[in-house]
């Protein structure tokens, strides 16, 4: 019989399949400490999504802070703060990434495409740099995966503007909106209207090129298959849909130990 998930990992895979399923590649003794770091991402993910100002946000977030330097019981901080006592998580590294969010409560919008990509690195990027450093990857490997977790950040975020702009939120640089002749709140409105500029962003955005990659660090690596994938679909004109052959194409990669 396969051992039971335990709670957060069942957290994980409830919240972030994609991530939850890219962990069962990594080394039986990291993955618990992987899927807090997975719920945590999900969980600064969701401080603007589930807030109804950018205020109660900015306490979300704090509270998080908070619990990274004062340990609390919750089904995620708990566990989450023991992969810290452990060694296997920097405080750092899971400050960093609550940082970055800060870009999501600017009401203003984010002001340039150089920042767009420094919000990118920072929290989906911050992701793939934590993930790293928990499975061992070199620095030079961190950097790679930074820019890794960065595209499937955008990714991510570009296949969901026309749900954020129906929450009245846009994410993309005002600067790139500027080009496409668009101000915040037209994109907002019509939300339709961005597909150029999203075409244009996901081409742009690409991860680089596949690469080989230890069996140990395959579960850091791995979502860079799908944001290649989400990518091609979205520079396309298409939607960002997960089916069978995205599956697959982790299997295929995980065998050849390439992403």
């Amino acid at each position: 019989m396969p051992q039971a998930l335990s709670e957060i990992g069942a957290l994980a895979r409830a919240r972030e399949p994609d991530r939850f399923f890219c962990a069962l590649f990594a080394p039986p003794e990291r993955r618990e400490a992987l899927f807090a770091l997975i719920a945590y991402h999900h969980e600064l993910g969701r401080a603007r999504e589930v807030a109804s100002n950018p205020m109660i946000a900015a306490i979300r977030l704090q509270w998080w802070r908070d619990a990274l330097e004062a340990p609390r019981r919750h089904e995620v901080a708990t566990p989450l703060c023991a992969a810290m006592a452990e060694g296997l998580l920097l405080r750092e590294d899971l400050l960093a990434m609550a940082d970055a969010r800060e870009a999501e409560l600017d009401e203003e919008g984010i002001p340039s495409e150089g920042a767009f990509a420094a919000y990118l690195r920072g929290s989906h990027g911050g992701f793939a740099v934590a993930a790293g450093r928990l499975l061992g990857a070199a620095p030079a490997e961190l950097v790679a995966l930074q820019a890794m977790g960065a595209a499937q950040g955008l990714a991510a975020l570009l296949g969901h503007v026309e749900a954020l702009a129906a929450r009245g939120r846009c994410l993309l640089p005002l600067d790139a909106l500027a080009g496409a002749g668009l101000s915040l709140h037209e994109a907002m409105a019509a939300p339709q209207r961005l597909a150029p500029l999203v075409a244009r962003l996901a081409a742009d955005g690409m991860p680089p090129r596949p690469r080989g990659w230890a069996p140990g660090l395959l579960a850091a690596a791995l979502p860079a298959v799908l944001a290649r994938r989400d990518l091609r679909r979205l520079a396309a004109g298409r939607p960002r849909q997960r089916g069978t052959a995205d599956r697959l194409a982790l299997l295929w990669a995980a065998w050849r130990r390439r992403a």
